[in-house]
């Protein structure tokens, strides 16, 4: 096998994890976007959100690890791991947000976030809802131009 062989075949793994990333980022979004519309019970629900949510981190370090080990360099590595941490950051940010959420309460009483005026954990949140998808959006958008120019 020639190292061209080796490359063609590494980089047609990149493109196959991406394409699958993308495509399961947009059904998770569908599904969470219409979540009340679905007649899914709740542990179907909360099934397919955390089996998904686990299969795009996985899908993210791949991404990531392919990249990194692929020689692939300038803008396309940037994007690309730019989409894979993206992606694999909002299944930890939620994971985060829930387990400080629940610790606070657990050592400071129910009303915690309230006493202290905020309401709820405020930093993994904006992470997962804002922060990530507008990450996972850009290398994504940007991925996609890139392999388009190839």
């Amino acid at each position: 096998m020639s190292l061209s062989d080796n490359s063609q075949k590494v980089t047609l793994a990149i493109k196959t994890v991406f394409w699958i990333l993308v495509g399961l980022f947009v059904v998770m979004a569908i599904v969470i976007g219409f979540g009340n519309e679905v007649p899914l019970s709740r542990n179907v629900f909360v099934s397919f959100l955390f089996g998904g949510g686990t299969a795009l981190l996985v899908l993210g370090v791949t991404l990531i690890i392919l990249t990194l080990k692929s020689g692939i360099g300038g803008k396309l590595k940037k994007f690309l791991l730019l989409t894979g941490a993206s992606v694999a950051g909002f299944f930890v940010s939620v994971l985060l947000h829930n387990l400080i959420y629940g610790l606070f309460i657990h050592f400071y009483g129910k009303d915690f976030w309230n006493r202290i005026g905020i309401g709820d954990e405020p930093v993994f949140f904006i992470l997962a809802i804002v922060v990530c998808p507008i990450g996972f959006l850009i290398g994504a958008i940007g991925s996609t131009v890139l392999f388009a120019k190839k």
